[in-house]
């Protein structure tokens, strides 16, 4: 987090907050299925002041406060977190986080390969969809954020239900029912489905990590997150809005 005596870029001083979150939304608004690599290379080229700017003005600052203003559903318009990407064909409208009252929450997404190819969309609507889900429990212990991944869940469903909110919700909570009863859940329901050596490597890495999470910015509507799956790799960045069930 930066620190409240940090330099802000001169250009962006005159901003309001609310101005300042605005102009960040504007910075990446439908340029979430750019590929990773540019995403990346953005925040240092463009984001970076966005990020510092509101990470000195965040108004809930510690854990303890931020942790009753996230449960429900928020809507990522962009993000560097290479879990969404684990697939091709992620539908950034139908990604969610979800965030429950009894210490879990949900990174949802739905791919639907060739969804954004013109000549393929029309059969693409046509066919099954695949939805994955990650689910994560959190807390606040010596005024830190502990995330811990507990399971994975996927599903094949028609492509032309949507998967919105309402949808999501309900699959968080009819998986999140179990872990209520039995928070050690087995093997078999964090395993997924055999894939090739590269996404079978990735998933082996998303259920040992223990994501570090730190609210650069909170507040009832808009949150901007900063995670890091592991202290060697490179932090990712995801801003976030609430989204009405």
């Amino acid at each position: 987090m930066a620190s409240p005596t940090a330099e802000i870029d001169p250009t962006l001083q005159d901003l309001t907050l609310e101005q300042l979150k605005i102009a960040l939304i504007k910075q990446v608004q439908d340029r979430d299925q750019e590929p990773m690599s540019g995403k990346v290379k953005r925040v240092k080229q463009d984001l970076d002041p966005y990020f510092q700017a509101l990470s000195c003005q965040n108004p809930y600052p510690t854990p303890e406060e931020q942790q009753p203003l996230v449960p429900g559903i928020w809507f990522s318009v962009w993000s560097t977190n290479p879990f969404q990407d684990i697939f091709p064909g992620r539908i950034s409208e139908q990604s969610y986080q979800i965030f429950s009252q009894q210490g879990y929450y949900a990174n949802i997404a739905r791919y639907a390969p060739g969804s954004r190819v013109p000549v393929l969309k029309y059969l693409a609507e046509r066919f099954l969809a695949y939805d994955f889900m990650i689910i994560q429990s959190f807390e606040i212990r010596d005024g830190q954020w502990l995330i811990e991944n507990v399971a994975i869940k996927q599903a094949l469903r028609w492509r032309q239900r949507p998967l919105d909110p309402q949808r999501a919700q309900a699959w968080f909570q009819k998986a999140l029912d179990p872990l209520l009863k039995d928070p050690n859940p087995t093997p078999a329901a964090t395993s997924p489905a055999p894939q090739d050596k590269r996404t079978a490597k990735q998933f082996e890495q998303i259920s040992k990590a223990r994501p570090q999470l730190e609210h650069l910015y909170i507040d009832p509507d808009f949150r901007l997150v900063k995670t890091q799956r592991d202290p060697k790799q490179r932090p990712s960045y995801t801003v976030a809005i609430r989204r009405n069930p």
